[in-house]
């Protein structure tokens, strides 16, 4: 497991997540009626939880899992990663899950107008776009624009997905019109699809970009700054353990957590 203390880049940005989840915490005080009932924090939490979780946040979550294992023993958490509206329709549908932590704000109130969270989301990290070509950058992609050259293999995520919604509105903001052969269901999707050399250039989040190493070039642009994707997580109403799943939020939430989701490269909310 990697080491979970935080670094000075990581307590900075412990720092300013709690400070940025005040106003969210705050919030899920005045409707703790609707909240599930926490363990005390010198309590060990047991049982088995299912954590529905964006794609994006594989690493880190299963990271994260381990060290929830580790520090309560006779607990058992199970993922589900996918993109984040295919797990909304699921868990509307009624998929089994304790907690749902999505890529994008629109999802987690997909999730609270029909009904199946409880209490109120909180926001836990936050994360950009970027431009992943194969090493060496052989179609010489520099800009947004330059995804729109004849000839440029692009795959991006479906509109559906957080990271899709968020390339269009990159879109709309250029005025550039993209022509992708694909687009994907998550964003790891994406991600393979160039890392396998099926596509000369895909959009992503920094963090998975991040993850894939020196399989990868990563292309900055400038745009990608005007849309952030807003994370959050929440309890499930249906959940049959609702003791060890706040918990586990609380464990996203708090110093390991953040310590955690800085070091795959996430940022504050």
């Amino acid at each position: 497991m990697k080491r979970v203390v935080g670094l000075v880049a990581a307590g900075a940005f412990s720092l300013a997540l709690v400070t940025g989840c005040s106003s969210s915490d705050n919030s899920s005080s005045e409707t703790s009626s609707a909240a599930p009932t926490t363990t005390s924090s010198s309590e060990s939490a047991t049982g088995s939880i299912t954590v529905f979780a964006a794609a994006s946040l594989k690493n880190s979550f299963t990271e994260l899992g381990t060290e929830f294992e580790s520090e309560n023993p006779g607990s058992k958490v199970t993922f589900s990663f996918a993109g984040s509206s295919d797990l909304v329709a699921q868990i509307t549908q009624g998929a089994p899950a304790d907690v749902f932590a999505s890529a994008d704000a629109a999802n987690m109130t997909k999730a609270t107008d029909a009904g199946v969270v409880a209490g109120s989301p909180s926001d836990f990290a936050s994360n950009t776009l970027t431009i992943v070509v194969p090493p060496g950058n052989p179609k010489g992609i520099a800009s947004f624009a330059d995804l729109t050259k004849d000839g440029t293999q692009l795959v991006i995520c479906a509109p559906q997905v957080p990271c899709g919604a968020a390339t269009k509105k990159v879109e709309t903001a250029t005025g550039e019109t993209l022509s992708p052969v694909s687009e994907e269901s998550s964003v790891t999707d994406v991600l393979n699809k160039v890392t396998s050399g099926q596509a000369d250039a895909g959009i992503v989040y920094v963090t998975d970009a991040k993850s894939a190493g020196d399989k990868v070039q990563t292309v900055a642009f400038p745009e990608a700054t005007t849309v952030v994707n807003l994370y959050q997580i929440a309890v499930l109403k249906d959940s049959k353990n609702s003791e060890t799943a706040t918990k586990f939020v609380d464990l996203v939430k708090g110093p390991k957590g953040l310590a955690v989701l800085s070091d795959a490269g996430f940022a504050a909310p």
